[in-house]
Order: C-alpha cells, then sequence, then structure tokens
C-alpha cells in the first residue's frame, strides 16, 4: 500500500469507527503500533471499510497472519457454478452484447453478439490474452470506428485511472501507459481536451460505425455480490444495451440472421 493509500485509508478508517463499533484511541494504538490488531480485527475493520478481498489478504499478512481468502484461476472446479452463473448472464443478454473480463481488464467470456466489436480489427489484437481496453483504443482495433471516439477514450482512461489510483496495481500502470501513447481519432498523441457533456445525455455512449450503420451502446457493470474468493471478486461482466431503437433493431436483425438461439449451450463464446 502506498503513503497516499494509507493516509486516505486513515482517514476513511476514523470516520468509519462508529460503524466498527472500536473507540478512536484503541483505532490511534493501532495505527501507532501501540496495540497489535487480532486478526478478528484485521478482517472487521477491512470489511467495514469495504477492502478488496485482495488487499485484505496483504493486511492480514502485514499483521502476522496467514491470508484467508483463495485466489483460484476460473478453470478451477471450485469456481464451476461461479462460471457458469457467469456464462448464463452472458447469454441471457442476447441479442446485445456483453463480455465478462478480469481485474486487469483481460476477456475471460463472450457472448455471440459481440460481433459488431471485433469485425475488422487486427488479427494481433483478437489473439488469447485478448485485453478489451487495448482492443478498443489501439489504432488497429475498435478506435478508427468509434464515432464519439474521443469521449469514449477520456471515459475508458478515466475508469483505469481510478482503479490505478484504489490498486496502485503495477500491471494496469504499465497499461494505461501504452493506451495513452495510442494516437486519438485526430492523429494526435496529446490528450483530448475536456469536452462539455451533453445536457441531455444520461450516461457516455459508445458510438460504433458498422456494416449495419452507427450502432449506440449504453454499458453497465455486474460483480458477484458476496464473494469469498479473490479471482471472483475481481471478474466484472460488462454488459451493453441499446441506447436507442435503431440499434436495438440492428442487432435483433443480425441476431436472426445468425439463427442465434438464447441458451448458454446455444450461445458461441469466444475461445480463450
Amino acid at each position: 500500500m502506498t503513503c497516499a493509500s494509507a493516509k486516505s485509508a486513515t482517514a476513511s478508517a476514523c470516520a468509519a469507527t462508529c460503524e466498527a463499533d472500536i473507540s478512536t484511541r484503541h483505532l490511534s494504538f493501532l495505527e501507532t503500533g501501540r496495540a497489535q490488531p487480532s486478526r478478528e480485527m484485521v478482517i472487521h475493520l477491512a470489511e467495514r471499510l469495504d477492502v478488496p478481498l485482495r488487499d485484505r489478504n496483504q493486511l492480514l499478512v502485514a499483521a502476522g497472519y496467514a491470508p484467508l481468502y483463495p485466489e483460484r484461476s476460473l478453470g478451477d472446479p471450485a469456481l464451476a457454478a461461479a462460471r457458469r452463473a457467469v456464462d448464463l448472464v452472458l447469454a441471457g443478454h442476447e441479442p446485445y452484447p456483453a463480455v465478462a473480463i478480469d481485474r486487469h481488464w483481460t476477456l475471460v467470456a463472450a457472448n455471440g453478439a459481440i460481433g459488431p466489436f471485433l469485425a475488422g480489427a487486427d488479427a494481433a489484437l483478437l489473439q488469447p490474452p485478448i485485453n478489451v481496453l487495448r482492443l478498443s483504443l489501439h489504432p488497429g482495433g475498435l478506435a478508427p470506428r468509434i464515432e464519439n471516439s474521443p469521449e469514449w477514450r477520456a471515459h475508458l482512461l478515466a475508469r483505469l485511472r481510478r482503479q490505478i489510483d484504489v490498486s496502485s496495481d503495477p500491471a494496469l500502470v504499465t497499461l494505461f501507459e501504452e493506451l495513452i501513447r495510442y494516437p486519438s481519432q485526430e492523429g494526435s498523441m496529446r490528450p483530448e481536451p475536456a469536452r462539455e457533456p451533453d445536457p441531455v445525455a444520461v450516461a457516455v455512449p459508445l458510438r460504433l460505425r458498422t456494416e449495419d450503420g452507427i450502432l449506440s451502446f449504453l454499458s453497465t457493470t455486474m460483480v458477484f455480490g458476496t464473494p469469498i474468493d479473490v479471482t471472483l471478486s475481481e471478474l466484472a461482466v460488462e454488459s451493453f444495451f441499446p441506447a436507442d431503437q435503431a440499434t436495438a433493431e440492428a442487432l435483433r436483425a443480425t441476431a436472426r440472421r445468425r439463427g442465434q438461439g438464447s441458451s448458454a449451450e446455444e450461445s458461441p463464446r469466444i475461445p480463450l
């Protein structure tokens, strides 16, 4: 944990002492090392502060205790039910696109409606492991076909920056440094200036040029509500919804042309 994040955590801890049901005096003793926190106290404070599971393990180790939360591969049989749930969510979202990603924005799975996002992308960007941010912003990926590229680029970079501020993950820092070097839609290497938001808009859309015309999407993020596994806690499903009637009709027409089914078994997935 960095000094900045430690100070932030301290401030949050002070604000949460009432909810955590401990005194500020005892919390001060824990912070200054005058008292040694029990394993239960470390877990208790981490839960009240909504500390990510990966960081909870680090806190436990720093306090001299063994990690509590396991970190398994998504192929582990213990996560089979969770993986099945992800597949059902992806399939159930068709004919609209949806993807599952890990904490580094690596594609874990996608439903059969993801085709418009992949059309025309360089083959190298579609070789596993596929990073969805790289695919979105790389000049050989989606970027040339994104109608509102400056706005969408700024949105994705801001999300990644917030994630880095929370986690200080070096892999994400490296990814961010790579992404900001990509040329913008106008060909400049400099970040686009901030733009005034549309007063009518309710969210930042993704407007993608396809063979069916411009498709406009709004996105939502789903995470597991009660994970006790580190990998599962960092898994997210990004679902894209049509932002207008024309997009909805185009996606339904594409699904009909493909003869696409609605069950998880019939839903094609990108091989990973």
